[in-house]
């Protein structure tokens, strides 16, 4: 790969170039991360050039003297890490496949710079100049790795490079190579293996190429050439337009003639054209079989007689490529004259054109694409009118060969008018018709785009049903995996089903024999249902004999049985059958017995899971099926946890985690607490596996829910903390990371634990990330609550530190909105969360001191007129500073749930305890929140707590002449109502205020 790098050194001091070098290393440290090959190598070289920067910059400070030494080493740095800038430009501008192919020489290329700059630093004498001993140390350590690393291609990228030279080596490989090796490249190098996509990357890749050349490198030209030459015989990147026309352009060019071997084609001794010619050391040259056949007998030349054995023979590459030319040539001749022959020839010559065809598409896959490229498809579909049974079964082969592992010629062959008509025709005929038939719609329903043609023709699926019946074991087997095929598209299970082919698998597996039976079974496994059709096989008695069949001896079949009922098991409704046929007992004994594989254990268990998620009623007052009929049940499943591995733990999670959502949860989750299970979910929380630690986080959200807290502490550690906010930090699972939220607003009040998050360098990033994520700017109402709870959670008076950590992200200006747009029990949560900050905030208001004389000219700070002293959002967390006073009074006024109402309520009065009475009431008449809270006095739905807690404010309220006037009226119907209906301890509060506006004498009996 060339270089076109910068030389010399400039006129300029060391000082200056030394400058220049540093900025130049910095500056491809950051630009090395985006290139697009080897960034493990590129990543190696810049970790290392960016350790070498503390002991230039030191050089730097020092202004040394220029001396030889020194200037020949910054001249070498300077050079190296304009190569090295030079080739990451290279390495992030050029052809993804170029850069590729050439992956080797860019390592190269990155050891030598590597070797260079260490040699360099290796003849700085450090001791001689006033350098830290620290950095010396560091410098002397980094130059020895530099001198022994090793810089190597990626392993995939080298098997695909050997692979490139095997196809060059070999000259004339196939399409099917050529196209797999396009794709590997691409996936390599990061491009899209569309279609489209390919033939860009590839055109520019043979642009590059041109480049080459007129940088005048004629060797690396010449190496791209034959690599060129290998990939075009890839067409992956092309549409069939662009293949057939290339076919067309080059076959022209041919004539119409085949050409006769030239002399040296043919071997001496067969006298027929070679296939894989030697070349003795005297130059003669033979077919391999024939000669080493020949040495068997006599070993010697048959030409010269002299001695010869089969370890002097040497391939002949060049003649070898020029046979298989001419073979190319002739064939692609004879394949075109032969179309012609097919339409207009009588039976016989027609038999031996198809002869010859079948011959053909049976050599070599690339003879099966020119037959496509041709148009031969529409001319063979013809010939399956013919009357005669030869040619029709000689076409059929002929298609199918065609069909299989080319898509295009699938989609073809189901564009000719009624062509999948006249396939599905023959299977309903003689023995070898339909077995060619079946043979070739298995390989046309392998493409995705024809299946609906296949399913669409009438009689097609009973057809196949009824061949399924049939004594041929291969067409019954080729049926059953079109039907599975046709079975990918739920309008073809419709068909399936109304043709009765449920029916027959019922049939089968009831009285077949056992290679029938799993067979079966294994078709209920993997074919996609309908809803309907799972109902309706359940109905049938298909349970039955798949339980049956889970007891069977045979591991396999109970394997496929096992399969099976997972597949029925989705439908909520089959889950409750197998349940209430005690099929539980069964799978429980598979999970336990020693013989049993882990993906058996894993297949059980997600069937258990299935079937746990039926166990809970749809509708509340319905009678729950129970899934474990004991608690020897719950302790035999729980105690897999601890045996199984990864896939069946996480399935037994989350089988407990159903069961905790399901009407015996407080069974579930107090036997779990009995069995500890919190301590070995804390555990899973720090695992690597995402599924087995999202399950994990489910169940002990639900754990601790409602759990003692004293027990929840008894297990609680600082890296459980860690773990917590680490999910959040980490995880893209939006489960996880709110079941991960729900286990911390869960957490006790403990000192102990807010001490913990406050030291955890993970929770400022975990709460930015839940604020800056998706989920909360589409307001998603779930994911907010959990976001909120855990916001409860970390804004506790415990810990006032912790409160100003949480205050410093901005939690507080994230939720205000949220009180407009969040659920319920969002806005209940962010009220009780700015009751715990506010109330805080009295301690936290700087109060302003006085100031000297000589300062009185100059203006106070404004301070907060309620708190009395200076306040801002993130230091004393003050509601009026937030702007929070209106949102939450608009939550009094508009939102239903008086629990929300009453957190709201609970924020708002912290603005009038104790001194910031006067104070408080005039931020909240202002508001209008003082006429709220009387409104809700007479709430449709009262609320107690709410009730008592209004009066006892407006009690203190009362106290103030201004607002005893203003609101005294208003409030006493409210009062002498509660008088007379409510409980005691609201009679004798709105007697008290009742007194106080001089409504009722303070002696009333009221009191």
């Amino acid at each position: 790969m060339v270089i076109d790098a910068v030389t010399g050194f400039p006129i300029a001091t060391v000082m200056e170039v030394l400058s220049q070098v540093i900025e130049a290393i910095v500056e491809l440290v950051i630009s090395s991360k985006n290139v697009i090959i080897e960034k493990k190598s590129f990543a190696q070289l810049s970790e290392y050039l960016h350790k070498i920067v503390p002991l230039l910059s030191e050089l730097q400070r020092k202004d040394l003297c220029d001396s030889d030494s020194l200037r020949n080493v910054v001249e070498i740095l300077n050079h190296q890490t304009k190569l090295a800038k030079q080739l990451i430009q290279d390495c992030s501008d050029r052809n993804r496949f170029y850069l590729f192919v050439n992956s080797r020489s860019i390592v190269k290329c990155i050891g030598d710079i590597t070797k260079e700059i260490s040699h360099a630093m290796s003849c700085l004498s450090l001791t001689s100049l006033d350098i830290s001993l620290s950095t010396r140390d560091d410098i002397n350590q980094l130059v020895n790795k530099m001198k022994n690393a090793e810089f190597k291609a990626a392993i995939a990228g080298e098997e695909i490079l050997e692979k490139i030279e095997f196809g060059i080596h070999q000259r004339n490989v196939d399409r099917t190579f050529a196209n797999n090796l396009l794709v590997s490249i691409a996936k390599a190098v990061g491009v899209s293996t569309d279609r489209a996509a390919l033939k860009r990357e590839f055109e520019q890749f043979k642009i590059e190429i041109e480049n080459v050349r007129l940088r005048k490198n004629e060797a690396e030209a010449i190496q791209m050439d034959q690599i060129i030459a290998l990939l075009e015989r890839a067409d992956i990147a092309l549409s069939l337009e662009d293949r057939e026309k290339k076919h067309l352009i080059k076959r022209k060019s041919l004539g119409m003639q085949p050409l006769e071997p030239l002399t040296t084609f043919i071997c001496p001794i067969t006298k027929e054209a070679m296939v894989d010619p030697v070349e003795t050391p005297l130059g003669y040259t033979f077919e391999r079989s024939s000669i080493d056949k020949w040495l068997a007998d006599n070993p010697t030349c048959p030409l010269t007689s002299t001695p010869l054995d089969s370890s002097m023979l040497r391939p002949n590459r060049t003649l070898r490529q020029s046979i298989e030319e001419w073979q190319e040539r002739n064939t692609m001749i004879i394949l075109a004259s032969l179309k012609s022959r097919l339409s207009s020839g009588g039976q016989e010559e027609v038999l031996v054109c198809l002869k010859q065809l079948l011959d053909l598409c049976q050599q070599r896959e690339i003879h099966r694409e020119w037959l496509i490229l041709e148009d031969y498809i529409p001319t063979l579909i013809e010939l399956l009118h013919v009357k005669d049974r030869s040619i029709r079964n000689q076409t059929l082969q002929i298609l199918c060969l065609l069909a299989k592992y080319n898509d295009d010629a699938k989609d073809i062959i189901a564009r000719v008018e009624n062509a999948i008509k006249y396939i599905v025709q023959f299977l309903g005929r003689q023995i070898e018709e339909r077995k060619l038939a079946v043979a070739l719609l298995l390989e046309l329903s392998k493409c995705e785009s024809v299946r609906d043609y296949i399913g669409n023709v009438q009689g097609c699926i009973l057809l196949l049903v009824t061949i399924l019946t049939s004594d041929d074991h291969q067409a019954a087997t080729d049926a059953r995996n079109v039907l599975d095929n046709l079975a990918f598209s739920d309008d073809n299970v419709v068909l399936m089903a109304n043709n009765n082919y449920f029916k027959y698998l019922l049939q089968r597996l009831s009285a077949g024999p056992d290679h029938v039976q799993m067979a079966m079974a294994k078709t209920l496994w993997e074919m996609e249902l309908t809803n309907h059709n799972k109902s309706s096989l359940v109905e049938d008695g298909v349970l039955d004999l798949l339980l049956v069949l889970v007891s069977h001896d045979d591991v396999e079949m109970k394997i496929v049985a096992v399969g099976a009922l997972l597949n029925l098991s989705t439908l909520k409704k089959n889950g409750q059958e197998v349940i209430k046929k005690h099929a539980v007992r069964p799978l429980l004994d598979i999970l336990h017995h020693q013989t049993s594989t882990q993906r058996w254990r894993e297949l059980v268990s997600a069937v258990i899971v299935n079937l746990a998620l039926s166990s809970i009623p749809e509708d509340s007052a319905a009678v729950p099926v129970p899934l474990l009929e004991s608690e020897e049940d719950i302790l035999e499943l729980y105690s897999l946890i601890n045996f199984t591995g990864p896939g069946v733990k996480q399935n037994i999670i989350r089988i407990f985690h159903v069961m905790c959502l399901s009407p015996i949860a407080v069974i579930i989750k107090s036997k779990l607490r009995q069995y500890s299970a919190m301590p070995v979910l804390l555990r899973l929380c720090e695992v690597d596996d995402p599924t087995l630690r999202a399950n994990a986080v489910k169940l002990l959200c639900c754990l601790t829910e409602d759990d003692d807290e004293a027990k929840i502490l008894e297990h609680i550690t600082q890296s459980s903390v860690e773990a917590l906010l680490m999910i959040i930090r980490n995880s893209e699972n939006e489960e996880e990371i709110s079941s991960t939220l729900g286990t911390i607003a869960n957490l006790p009040e403990s000192a102990q634990i807010s001490k913990w998050f406050l030291e955890s360098d993970n929770l400022t990033s975990s709460l930015t990330s839940l604020f800056n994520s998706e989920n909360i700017r589409s307001k998603r109402n779930q994911f907010t609550e959990s976001v909120v709870g855990a916001i409860c959670r970390l804004t506790v008076r415990t810990s006032v530190q912790l409160q100003k950590k949480v205050a410093e992200v901005g939690i507080i200006d994230n939720l205000l909105p949220l009180l407009e747009t969040g659920s319920s029990l969002t806005r209940r949560n962010i009220g009780i969360s700015l009751t715990q900050l506010s109330l805080s905030s009295p301690e936290l208001s700087r109060q302003i001191s006085r100031r000297p004389v000589l300062w009185c000219f100059s203006a106070l700070p404004e301070s907060c007129p309620v708190h009395r002293g200076i306040c801002t959002v993130v230091s004393s967390f003050c509601l009026l500073e937030a702007g929070a006073v209106k949102p939450l009074v608009q939550v009094l006024r508009g939102e239903p749930n008086l629990e929300a109402c009453e957190a709201a309520l609970d924020a708002l009065l912290t603005l009038i305890d104790g001194e910031r009475l006067q104070n408080g009431c005039k931020v909240l008449e202002e508001a209008n929140a003082i006429a709220e809270m009387i409104k809700l006095i007479s709430h449709p739905s009262p609320c107690t707590s709410l009730q008592e807690k209004i009066l006892s404010s407006l009690e203190r309220i009362f106290r103030i002449l201004e607002y005893k006037q203003k609101y005294g009226q208003l409030t006493q119907r409210y009062l002498v109502d509660l008088t007379q209906r409510g409980n005691s301890n609201l009679r004798s509060l709105a007697a008290t205020i009742l007194a106080r506006l001089n409504v009722l004498h303070d002696q009333s009996s009221f009191f």
